[in-house]
Formats: structure tokens, C-alpha cells, sequence
């Protein structure tokens, strides 16, 4: 079946989560991604965690997956040559360097289309490339500390704290590859390429924000507290059965009536503490015991069967071997096993847009390191066999 990308070339010279994911979801819907490295390897490969046979798992093995792998080194004069020939012949190019690597890489946006004024530029990083703070470095976990989110996050009494999934590396690749797309869209109308421009703080602001954190900072003078596993404005909470840990959430009226029916407290539905979501969310400590007796007296399925009967969304607190044998996790294909040379099935993070018609899926392997240099170097550029070995001996693949 085709891909709604097919015919779509991109480079990617991501290193680390964000851009890498950025080209992953390009390759997954079809796109020709080439993974271009420096001679040798990207410095990512040498972060753990490592499979048995020394390969990284995340960067040179989930990331990778789709996508066609190159060594190039931009740095040197030669390079940038090559660099250009291959920018003449692509649509998109993804990298996240800083203000000052895009230069060094030759990878700036205003080379990149006097080259090929239709390429389109995915340029990822931690400030953008604008401000005050755009020559800094940045990681997803500093970019967590610096939207406010990690100072209501955890419980209270402790330390700020921040989400141990990268939330804002993964959420910056999706914004680069819809920016991508609407890029993609306005050269269909106009044949003129763009600079998208994702930043990571840009992303977790907007989180934030979105949330209406500073909309009640702004408006209510209220800063918002760590208050653990609880939501605000609303009674929610993590409780312990028997087995195991459940996540429970009584959104609106409907479904805390539904909820007192099931535990047999029908009678705090008059009572005035406990009135909306507001008023319960305020009185919360009230409720925990409660509720946290009646889950304890069952195990995790016991209550998820009982909740999910009476329509109260709930759902386990589940470790990864559980997620793995999830039969929802299973039916969507959401772990998906490919094999790897050296390993064996390694299990894979899957493709969570579905088109009806034109699905992405996990066709290829993750590469190794310069796997395809000379199908691209030979098919793409018509290099030699001679050109590509003295380009090997000089260091520049």
C-alpha cells in the first residue's frame, strides 16, 4: 500500500530525541529519510542505554528505524560540496544544532536555499533562533525547569520535579515534522521552500501555558502548588488494591454519581463539600480515606471491573513488562518487534497516527553506521567506486 510520503527526500542530521523523532515520523509515512552522520558515528550512539552486542538502543536503533544511513563531514571543504549536491536533490533537511553549528555545519538556512530555493529547513533547538537565550544550550529536562512545569510537579514538602518521559524532546520532533508538513503544503501552492523553526522551551511553554497556568497566575494571582498524583480542579488520585495501584478520575457530575453508586456512598452526593469538581478537588483530603478504603478491600481487576462497568474511566498503574503484554498495546501495535543484527527482536516505540488509507508502518531496521553510503553517494550523485574509497581514505564519509 503506499505511503503518503513516498517520493518525499529528506536529510537528517539529528542527533539525540528531538529532530531524530522529527525524521522518524517523516519515514514511518513513507519519506526517503538518509540519516547523515559524521565519519565514524553520531556522538549520540555513545549514551546508553546499550543492547548486548554494544549497540545503542535508543538512538541507533528505535530513532533510526526507516531511514537510510550516510557518514559525511560537513566541516571540511570537500563536504560542504558534497553537502550541496545532496541539498540540490532533497526536499527537507532536519538538524538541531545551535545558532553557531548550523554555521559550522553549513546547514544555516540562508546557504541551504541559495542552493535549492525549495528546500525546506527543519531547524530544531533548544531556544529557537531568535531571543535573548538563543545561543544557549538545552536539553528536555532544562527545558522542563525553565516553563514552570517542574515546580508543581511532585508532592508537596519535596523537591521540583521533572517528567522522567521526555515529553518536551518528543512533543518538539511532532511540532517539526507538522511544521514540515505545513511547510510541504505551501510549496505545493507557491514552489517556495521555508525555515521551520521548533524550539524546545517554545514547546513546553506552550504546554504550560495551555493549561491555563498563566492565565491563572495572570488573571487569579495563583501559582500553582505541588499537589502529587492529583488534578487540579478536579477529584482525581493514584490508590493502592490489593495488587497494585489504580489511577481513578471522577470528571464532572454524571460520572462522581455513577462513581458513589459503585462504592455504595450515594449519600455524598448531598453533601455540600462535595458538590462539582471545584468543590471536591478543594476538599479532596476529605475524600482520599474514602476512597482509598474501598479500593483496598479489592484487587486491581476487581475495581477496574467495576469501574469500567459503571462507566468511570480508570486504569492500572502498569510497569513496562505489563505494557508490553497489553492486549490494547498489542491490538494497536504499539510495541512492534524488529529484528536487529547482533540482537534479535528489539522492541520498537510504533506509528501512532493511523490513516484509513495510507498508513505508516515499520518497514526497515534501524542502519548501521554509513549502511548506505554507496547507494546514495553512487545511485544519488553518481559517485564512482574509486570517488567513494578516496573519500573514505580522506576522512570525508
Amino acid at each position: 500500500m503506499q505511503k503518503v510520503l513516498e517520493g518525499v527526500k529528506v536529510l537528517d542530521f539529528s542527533r539525540y530525541v528531538a529532530g531524530a523523532y522529527c525524521g522518524t515520523l517523516l519515514a514511518d509515512m513513507g519519506a526517503e529519510v538518509i540519516r547523515v552522520e559524521r565519519p565514524g558515528g553520531e556522538v549520540d550512539r555513545e549514551l546508553g542505554p546499550f543492547a548486548p552486542n554494544g549497540e545503542n538502543i535508543v538512538y541507533g536503533m528505535l530513532l533510526a528505524r526507516n531511514k537510510k544511513d550516510i557518514t559525511l563531514n560537513t566541516r571540511s571543504e570537500k563536504g560542504r560540496e558534497i553537502l550541496k549536491e545532496l541539498v540540490k536533490r532533497v526536499d527537507i533537511v532536519v538538524e538541531n544544532y545551535g545558532v553557531e553549528g548550523k554555521k559550522i555545519m553549513g546547514l544555516d538556512y540562508e546557504l541551504l536555499s541559495e542552493v535549492n530555493p525549495a528546500i525546506i529547513l527543519v531547524s530544531i533547538s533548544g531556544f529557537g533562533s531568535s531571543g535573548p537565550y538563543a545561543k544557549k544550550l538545552c536539553f528536555d529536562a532544562v527545558a522542563q525547569g525553565m516553563s514552570g512545569a517542574m515546580c508543581y510537579t511532585g508532592f508537596p514538602e519535596n523537591p521540583p520535579t521533572r517528567a522522567a518521559v521526555a515529553y518536551v524532546d518528543y512533543s518538539s520532533g511532532i511540532y517539526g515534522a507538522l511544521g514540515a508538513m505545513f511547510a510541504l503544503y505551501y510549496r505545493e501552492k507557491t514552489g517556495k521552500g521555508q525555515m521551520v523553526d521548533v524550539a524546545l522551551a517554545d514547546a513546553a511553554v506552550c504546554f504550560v501555558a495551555g493549561m491555563g497556568v498563566a492565565a491563572e497566575y495572570k488573571l487569579l494571582n495563583y501559582i500553582r502548588p505541588q499537589i502529587g498524583n492529583t488534578s487540579f480542579y478536579n477529584y482525581t488520585n493514584t490508590y493502592k488494591a490489593k495488587d497494585g495501584w489504580l489511577f481513578i478520575y471522577t470528571l464532572g457530575n454524571a460520572i462522581w454519581q455513577r462513581f458513589l453508586k459503585v462504592i455504595g456512598r450515594e449519600d455524598l452526593a448531598q453533601d455540600p463539600r462535595f458538590k462539582d469538581d471545584m468543590t471536591r478537588w478543594q476538599n479532596r483530603d476529605a475524600l482520599d480515606p474514602i476512597v482509598s478504603e474501598w479500593v483496598s478491600q479489592y484487587t486491581v481487576k476487581e475495581v477496574s471491573d467495576l469501574l469500567e462497568k459503571a462507566r468511570v474511566p480508570c486504569g492500572q498503574v502498569k510497569d513496562i513488562a505489563a505494557v508490553i503484554n497489553d492486549p490494547q498495546v498489542q491490538a494497536r501495535e504499539m510495541i512492534v518487534d524488529v529484528d536487529f543484527p547482533g540482537v534479535g527482536p528489539v522492541p520498537l516505540n510504533g506509528v501512532v497516527t493511523k490513516l484509513s488509507k495510507t498508513p505508516g508502518s515499520i518497514e526497515k531496521r534501524a542502519p548501521l553506521i554509513g549502511e548506505h553510503n554507496e547507494e546514495i553517494y553512487c545511485d544519488l550523485l553518481n559517485f564512482s567506486q574509486e570517488e567513494i574509497l578516496q573519500l573514505k581514505q580522506e576522512g570525508i564519509i
